[in-house]
């Protein structure tokens, strides 16, 4: 990168020559006095067992005194960065370690700006604090150690009175106690997170066990209403199982048990308790298993139980797999794949009892489930066909044996429902008999024989027909036609840079890279987007500016480029280095559409990637969500994780993508996993299996971030530091 003009966002020591002096002096010192705490901290570690639990965490701050000086300044180990505040008190500054943790000491190196009166405070959901430290007379230093006794998951020094006309400043606050990842301690790491679950019961297709060990907290498991129920995880050996987190949905239980096993049949309690209380619980447990169960007892409301997450800490670091695969898979897996089975059913002719061709469904033939396109489905006539039974057949071209058939179904399903062949389209047999079909995603392993193989609904789920995006059958024999081939998985973590634009050169965007894309936004947004006056290049950055003015019909301006004219990718990693704006209304973004929208096919059929979504007024907050024509809009697949205050800093955004799953980063910090069987079988089709093209732009207003006000600042600048591509 050219830094030889300032970046932006990078500001100056504060004014005035007294204080500059005093600063550079003060980080000679800070430096050294550091050296010497090392070897303290070593020492101290060494004799009583202590890990430092804070460094590289989540810190957020009351205020910052400039972009330059972030909360998480502080912990990020570094003795020549720091977090200053605003110049009034009371001031704080937190840390997130993770999971509950004890607390056994607390380093403090301050910068000449330090508080006299302070409190150190632990909690569990950042809301009630715990006091485990409190002075009215501190003194400052580089090497101020506090030995204290209390656990929490987050750890918050609360500062009182100041000793200068400035804020309060720290070069670096420590947390150390319990070792998330070291034997004879209780780990930070989610244990359970995607490992499979079984539960007692479900109250329906769009609540499965799974979706309460997905790290997604906008989905849930939930059960019949009834007692007792239970859900269990299988976290894959025998673990010293030392924490569990449970975040309940209102329909919570006031009676229920933690439970281990080693076989999944014997059970062990490990909590009992008879006035749970729902919320987000964190329960410090004692006890081993390869099995963890939830077995609730008495509900809290007449409904069933509901967790948006079931979380299991273990001693030690649990054997877990990566969140992203190291390797690529060229074969589909044995679910999808028995045998030697292949996909007999692919562009093969296609007849159904019925079908829907109008503006709401356009077309919704046969063939569309057969295609392997999930974006494009069958549906039965809404003028004859939302009646029982309702049926659609394939012509497999010749005599095969079934082994196999997916379902990829609409909401409108069938519930009870049979899988027939037959040699002649005429006399059917049937091989798979159904009354209590689920919906979505359903995989049927069959055995049987014929050329015609026919889906025969007797009972619909709902008042409208049948629906289904995909109907695929797999087997020996037929006629086959083969599909075309996938492009291969990249291997993680990808090296090989095929894209990028570093945003070094010239004064504006280069066209041959980004395609301007002028007009007015969706989504309620009230700027115009205009041709190159909203962006510059400043500084080794991309600036897209959002204006008070008028063009295009509206009162405020903005910026929105995207490489839909210059490149496309399927999976990889897609990044970019991006400092947001902060103010009411603002809505910066870093996000891929599918190709194929350039081609006709409308939104969201052609599938979104949300990279990164931040609002103006909580900064926060940073959004990665996926929408596809079932879940879209306001009901995305998506997550929202709360960090630092993201305005502050540049910070990377990234997705590590390819066939089976995508990973959504902020710097080193999973926002979300997609993976596609999940989201397949709890929300609807995976439609990212094509050529997606980049966008990066800065809305202002519209219905996800609210509207502007007064405070919020014009112009306001969203910087982008660079955009690259991995594969």
């Amino acid at each position: 990168m050219d830094w030889s003009v300032s970046a932006p966002g990078h500001a100056s020591v504060r004014s005035g020559t007294r204080r500059r002096t005093l600063r550079y002096g003060i980080i000679a010192l800070a430096v050294a006095a550091m050296l010497c705490a090392y070897v303290v901290v070593v020492v101290t570690r060494a004799n009583a067992a202590e890990t430092l639990l804070s460094q590289g965490r989540p810190t957020t701050a009351s205020s910052a005194e400039s972009a330059a000086t972030p909360a998480s300044s502080a912990t990020d180990g570094n003795a020549g960065t720091r977090w200053s505040s605003a110049f009034t008190v009371p001031q704080w500054i937190q840390v997130d370690l993770g999971s509950q943790q004890s607390i056994t000491r607390v380093a403090l190196n301050w910068e000449a700006a330090y508080a006299t009166a302070f409190t150190i405070q632990t909690s569990n959901d950042a809301a009630n604090w715990t006091q485990i430290y409190s002075t009215t007379t501190g003194t400052g230093g580089s090497d101020v150690s506090l030995a204290v006794t209390g656990s929490g998951r987050y750890v918050r020094l609360n500062a009182t009175a100041k000793s200068t006309q400035y804020g309060i400043s720290l070069w670096e606050l420590q947390i150390f106690g319990g070792s998330p990842s070291t034997p004879g301690s209780c780990g930070a790491t989610n244990a359970a997170l995607n490992k499979p679950a079984l539960a007692s019961s479900t109250e329906n297709a769009g609540t499965p066990a799974a979706s309460a060990f997905d790290g997604n907290t906008g989905t849930r498991w939930s059960s019949a209403a009834s007692d007792p129920q239970w859900l269990r995880v299988d976290l894959g050996s025998v673990q010293a199982v030392c924490g569990v987190t449970l975040n309940w949905e209102a329909a919570y239980a006031t009676a229920f048990q933690l439970q281990t096993s080693n076989d999944g049949n014997t059970w062990t309690s490990i909590y009992t308790t008879t006035t749970g209380t729902g919320g987000v619980q964190n329960l410090n447990v004692t006890g081993s298993g390869r099995y963890v169960r939830v077995n609730g007892t008495a509900r809290a409301t007449q409904y069933g139980y509901s967790l948006w997450e079931f979380q299991v800490r273990v001693t030690g670091a649990p054997s877990t797999t990566n969140d992203t695969p190291t390797s690529p898979s060229t074969s589909p897996t044995p679910s999808t794949n028995p045998g030697n089975a292949v996909l007999l059913s692919y562009k093969k002719p296609a007849v159904a009892s019925t079908s829907q061709n109008d503006t709401n469904c356009n077309p919704c033939t046969p063939d569309k489930a057969f295609d392997n396109d999930p974006a494009s489905r069958w549906a039965t006539s809404p003028d004859n066909g939302w009646v029982d039974p309702g049926w659609i057949y394939v012509d497999l071209g010749a005599t095969a044996h079934i082994t196999q058939v997916v379902l990829q179904w609409d909401p409108a399903y069938a519930v009870s429902y049979q899988i027939q062949t037959s040699t002649d389209a005429v006399n059917w047999t049937s091989i798979y008999t159904t009354t209590t079909g689920k919906g979505f995603k359903e995989t049927l392993t069959v055995n049987g024989n014929g050329r015609y193989v026919r889906m025969y609904g007797t009972q619909r789920s709902n008042g409208y027909g049948y629906s289904l995006w995909e109907f695929k059958v797999y087997g020996t024999g037929g006629a086959p036609t083969q599909p075309p081939a996938p492009p291969a998985d990249p291997i993680f973590p990808a090296t090989n840079l095929v894209w990028q634009d570093e945003f070094n050169t010239g004064t504006n965007v280069d066209t041959t890279k980004w395609h301007v894309d002028p007009g007015t936004g969706q989504n309620g947004e009230i700027q115009y987007y205009s041709n190159l006056n909203n962006t510059s290049i400043q500084g080794g950055s991309l600036v897209i500016e959002a204006r008070k003015e008028t063009a295009g019909g509206r009162d405020y301006t903005s910026g929105r480029i995207n490489t839909s004219t210059s490149f496309t990718t399927q999976y990889g990693r897609v990044e970019a280095r991006i400092k947001v704006p902060k103010g009411n209304g603002l809505w910066p973004a870093f996000w891929m559409m599918g190709a194929d929208f350039l081609q006709g096919r409308p939104w969201p059929y052609n599938g979104e990637i949300d990279i990164m979504e931040i609002l103006g007024k909580s900064t926060t907050d940073v959004y990665s969500t996926l929408h596809a024509p079932a879940y879209n809009g306001g009901g995305g697949y998506g997550q929202k994780l709360t960090t630092v205050d993201l305005s502050l800093d540049y910070h990377v955004y990234s997705v590590e993508w390819d066939s089976k799953h995508m990973t959504f980063r902020v710097d080193n910090t999973v926002i979300l996993v997609a993976n596609k069987d999940t989201v397949e079988t709890t929300r609807g089709p995976w439609v990212y299996d094509h050529q997606f093209y980049l966008i990066l732009n800065l809305a202002v207003g519209g219905d996800f971030p609210g509207p502007i006000d007064a405070t919020t600042p014009f112009p306001a600048r969203m910087y982008v530091d660079y955009v690259r591509v991995y594969k």
